[in-house]
């Protein structure tokens, strides 16, 4: 009976082994030979130089530091998507290992990130997802964004009158993340019948507060402005801090940098909704590297929708200095 279980026990061993050895021997070939080789990785954007994208930045090198691998934080200098698709094609033929791509278009990167994954280089998206039709990234770091729309609409609701007119902003044409944000705040707004004006204020907010006044100046009626990205809601504070103040105008918007919680902090706006954007450029770096070296199948990732105001402002404020926030 020993020698029965002696038997079986080294049988079973050997089919262990066998099947082991079949497993490996049929693994996709990063996981054979990638682990020692220097990975690098592309991270493409629009707007590259805007300041949203210094925390992602920070991100991206914290995580690359980590993991001992070379990222590049490459794009084009506005928002152009076509400019955008090209360096996608760029960075499949500079010998990249994997990319990370701000897909602002729901359609225009379908066929270059099919082409990037045909030749074995991975990719996932960042910042905004193509989620309206069908798109071969394994996955995507980002905030749910029209929901995101609604939940700051929601929370400004019971400061907004029935049948009031707001002004919603957005600092580039043609980003699906702004449009949606945009409608998840026109949705909500409905309740109330609330009528809204939507303007292009521009990536500069200096300048992009010049137009705001220009907009608030021509409609008198407007006295709440809600901003769908970092440019035009810092632009909706900097013109009510200049022109507005003291005269009940509010404004409400996404994205954190130092200028918009100093901001909130002075009542000049009256909240804004953080999206993390350094975890949008840490954990694409993560994932493409273990998926690179182990095989490990990247998922999405919700970057958050967090209301930032005065009551909460100061846990932000040192950290968005650091570029983390």
């Amino acid at each position: 009976m020993i020698l029965r279980k002696g038997a079986l026990y080294i049988g079973t061993v050997a089919i262990l082994i066998l099947n082991m050895s079949i497993l490996a021997a049929n693994q996709p070939e990063f996981r054979l030979n990638r682990e020692s080789k220097d990975l690098k990785i592309a991270f493409v954007t629009c707007a590259k130089g805007a300041k949203f994208f210094e925390p992602v930045i920070k991100g991206m090198n914290d995580a690359a530091d980590m993991l001992g691998v070379q990222c590049d934080f490459i794009g084009t200098e506005g928002v152009d998507v076509v400019a955008q698709v090209k360096i996608v094609r760029q960075a499949i033929d500079s010998g990249y290992d994997g990319i990370a791509v701000n897909i602002i278009d729901p359609e225009a990167f379908d066929e270059v990130i099919q082409e990037a994954m045909a030749q074995g280089i991975p990719v996932v998206g960042f910042n905004v997802d193509d989620h309206a039709t069908p798109n071969a990234r394994l996955s995507s770091v980002n905030q749910q964004l029209y929901e995101a729309g609604q939940s700051l609409a929601e929370f400004m609701l019971p400061d907004i009158p029935e049948n009031a007119q707001v002004l919603i902003t957005m600092h580039d044409e043609g980003v699906s993340a702004l449009e949606d944000r945009r409608d998840g705040i026109q949705d909500v707004l409905k309740q109330k019948n609330v009528v809204s004006t939507v303007i292009i204020s521009g990536n500069d907010s200096i300048k992009g507060a010049d137009v705001i006044v220009d907009a608030l100046k021509e409609n008198p009626k407007i006295r709440i402005v809600f901003g769908t990205g970092q440019a035009d809601t810092e632009a909706a504070g900097m013109a009510i801090e200049k022109y507005f103040l003291g005269r009940g105008y509010q404004a409400a918007g996404f994205d954190l940098s130092p200028k918009t919680l100093r901001l909130i902090k002075e009542g000049h706006i009256r909240c804004t909704m953080d999206q993390q954007p350094y975890i949008q450029g840490f954990y694409p770096v993560v994932q493409l590297t273990h998926y690179l070296r182990y095989g490990i199948i990247p998922s999405d990732v919700d970057a958050g929708a967090t209301i930032i105001e005065k009551s909460n402002v100061d846990q932000v404020m040192a950290l968005s200095e650091k570029k983390i926030r």
